[in-house]
């Protein structure tokens, strides 16, 4: 037993809680979280739990029915954004405790029975990412579709790509927009599988070890809109992957979309001028007259690196901590980790609103892809099936082309009289294609065109990539509905069922 000082020391310690600093600089401020983000929840936690109770016979009738009217009473008569903290209950789960018991006396504390506040905060958790994950679902299937119906407008639509900040080869604005389609979809199947990670519910695992109670833990899921309990009650309380697997996947896609950010503002350079920003998303210089600035471009990358680094945040505190219930898992982490969210959906909202708007300049295309001789690869190709030419043969000859080409200035197109020296130079013979032909196989058409294998950028291969990336959405969509739709059944079931309780 502990000796009569200590006895002394913990008496009061508890009659002095909470110390001053320790209430404003936590509890205080959980509270306010509280408030903001979690109250609703807690309330559909009681509501659930009641009709569980009553459910199972663990409280009679006619205790149920005075739990059940007062809550509603409750519910009915608090502003909570007027509420504020005093320090009088230790947070707000205790705040309506006290509210029942003033309206209830003893049978206040009933509703307690078989859970525990650590049950009850990883639910509630649950429940707020639910919503905020099925929002930046949406904002990531509205950016995706914005994303194909510009691809398919532009399928056609000649740009320069590049590979090591050079210009490498020509492709399309719709082959280049299909590329980052896919990221986004696989970034959206990621994290649809961390939001099926938020899909079972820890209420009945209690403090740690579930109940000695005859409780129905797979009702209490059902009424709050889970695909049912999670099972090990240990790992309810002591896991928090469904933390650490949403914020990791949450990250992906601006990760992803920050080098996509970042290609644009290359892009929209005045030495590369390949992309045309309109006048709506550019800003002038306060004091040089001829300045373009496309500054959404740097707010877009500003908004996903703050996002991925507030993901990481989230995880980070995770690392080290003990596996079993602690506060580096709650509030305060939990709160903290919503504004990845605020912060990542307006960089969507922007993003679907600024790439649709831009358009590619033609001119400026043509004059870096003649400049740089981007098609030279295909004029190798040819010289290997149309000459018999082994590739590196081929590539020498093309090479020494584009050598004297960008030397003399001229346009690949025109270099015919340098490809046939570099030609009889490394083969000994005249070659067989005509002016007219290298002209053609030095186009940017030509090159997009013969580049018909899947994942090319000739029309027929996009057209199919296309019709796979619809039908693939368009699954994401219907997955992250079903949820959705389970969610509202779930919440109707829940008031029918509590108002039914009121009632017997």
């Amino acid at each position: 037993m502990p000796d009569t000082d200590q006895r002394s020391e913990t008496m009061t310690d508890q009659t002095t809680f909470p110390d001053p600093t320790y209430r404003d600089t936590v509890l205080e401020p959980l509270f306010e979280g509280v408030k903001t983000h979690f109250a609703h929840g807690m309330a559909q936690i009681n509501r659930a739990h009641l009709v569980m109770l009553a459910e199972t016979g663990i409280l009679g009738s006619a205790d149920t029915r005075a739990l059940a009217r007062a809550l509603q009473d409750i519910e009915d008569e608090t502003d909570i954004a007027a509420l504020t903290y005093t320090g009088e209950h230790e947070d707000y789960f205790f705040v309506v405790e006290a509210a029942l018991r003033a309206k209830l006396g003893d049978l206040g504390g009933a509703l307690h029975t078989a859970r525990s506040r650590n049950d009850m905060d990883h639910t509630v958790f649950k429940l707020e990412l639910r919503v905020r994950v099925q929002g930046i679902l949406k904002l990531l299937a509205d950016l995706t579709q914005a994303f194909l119906e510009k691809a398919e407008l532009e399928k056609e639509t000649l740009i320069v790509a590049y590979t090591h900040g050079q210009p490498a080869q020509p492709t399309t604005f719709g082959h280049y927009l299909s590329a980052v389609i896919e990221v986004l979809l696989r970034d959206m199947e990621r994290l649809d599988a961390a939001a099926d990670g938020l899909e079972h519910c820890p209420m009945g695992a209690a403090a740690i070890t579930t109940s000695g109670f005859p409780i129905d833990r797979g009702r209490v899921a059902e009424l709050l809109g889970f695909e049912g309990p999670l099972l090990n009650a240990y790992g309810c309380i002591a896991s928090v992957d469904y933390v650490t697997g949403l914020y990791s996947a949450l990250k992906l896609p601006f990760v992803h979309l920050g080098r996509v950010v970042q290609d644009m503002g290359v892009w929209a350079s005045f030495e590369v001028g390949q992309l045309y920003v309109p006048n709506a998303l550019v800003q002038i210089s306060s004091i040089m007259p001829q300045k373009r600035n496309p500054v959404p471009i740097e707010h877009m990358r500003h908004l996903a690196s703050v996002t991925a680094g507030r993901c990481d945040m989230v995880v980070n505190t995770m690392h080290n901590t003990p596996f079993t219930d602690m506060n580096d898992s709650e509030g305060e982490v939990q709160q903290a980790g919503f504004a990845a969210f605020d912060s990542g959906g307006r960089m969507l909202r922007l993003l679907g609103a600024f790439l649709p708007a831009c358009k590619i300049n033609d001119v400026n295309v043509a004059r870096n892809t003649e400049a740089a001789c981007i098609t030279i690869t295909e004029l190798a190709d040819t010289l290997v099936r149309d000459e018999g030419l082994t590739f590196r043969q081929a590539h020498e000859v093309a090479a020494e082309t584009a050598r004297a080409v960008i030397a003399s200035g001229e346009p690949l197109g025109r270099g015919f009289l340098a490809f046939a020296e570099a030609f009889e130079a490394e083969t000994g013979r005249n070659t067989a294609l005509s002016e007219e032909r290298f002209a053609t196989v030095t186009s940017a058409e030509h090159f997009v065109a013969v580049r018909d294998r899947p994942g090319g950028p000739a029309p027929a291969a996009l057209e199919a990539a296309f019709s796979i990336y619809h039908a693939n959405l368009h699954r994401l969509i219907e997955r992250a509905t079903v949820r959705a739709d389970r969610h509202v059944a779930a919440c109707a079931m829940l008031d029918h069922s509590f108002a039914v309780l009121q009632e017997t």
